[in-house]
């Protein structure tokens, strides 16, 4: 009986470990990682260089190098974290990584003064992006329930999802729909009339 109560639990912590560890990979390295390349993209869309290597170029190039920064980082702070068996929150795991791909990634770049600098960079950067992470999480959190909630109280669910109303670009519902089309038709039929108006007097 014993036996088979020491081996259940034992059974479901190696059934959900995979599950949840893979959660957490694809959290800290996948997630990150994209949205580095889509902020590496926009730089290159702003570059200086855009003029003298054309947009698409500077683009990719930008996108791949932030994202090959980020998943570097991240993966290393996931192996260090793993290896440590610390939870996620813990920054000294960050420092590591940080020094430790820095270092990497500068070497191959700017030989073994170019690894001392970016060891520095990244750890110092990779703290601090993380410790603001930490900090934000929760505010973000909070932010979202209290939407949901609200979205909730109200009956619309679509509502946060609705353009800003000084956007020249909107999405209209059916009712919306309607009104713009009867304003339409009264506007035209007022064009019209004033056309039939200036015929007679002529």
């Amino acid at each position: 009986m014993s036996s088979e109560e020491r081996s259940t639990p034992a059974g479901e912590a190696l059934s959900s470990a995979p599950v949840s560890s893979s959660h957490s990979w694809k959290e800290s390295i996948f997630i990150p990682t994209l949205l580095a390349g889509l902020v590496g993209a926009g730089t290159g869309l702003v570059s200086k260089h855009r003029k003298v290597h054309g947009l698409a170029n500077i683009s990719a190039t930008y996108a791949t190098n932030f994202a090959i920064v980020s998943g570097c980082y991240c993966g290393a702070r996931e192996f260090v974290r793993v290896t440590r068996k610390t939870g996620p929150d813990d920054l000294l795991n960050s420092a590591i990584a940080g020094f430790g791909s820095g270092a990497l990634l500068g070497r191959l770049q700017g030989g073994q003064l170019g690894a001392v600098r970016y060891s520095i960079i990244f750890a110092v950067v990779g703290t601090a992006a993380d410790f603001a992470t930490l900090k934000l999480k929760p505010v973000l959190g909070s932010y979202a329930e209290s939407v949901s909630r609200a979205n909730k109280n109200s009956g619309n669910k679509g509502d946060w999802l609705k353009w800003p109303e000084w956007l020249p670009i909107q999405v209209l519902d059916d009712e919306a729909m309607a009104a713009k089309q009867a304003r339409e038709q009264k506007f035209l039929a007022q064009r019209e009339r004033v056309r039939e108006l200036s015929r007679e007097d002529a």
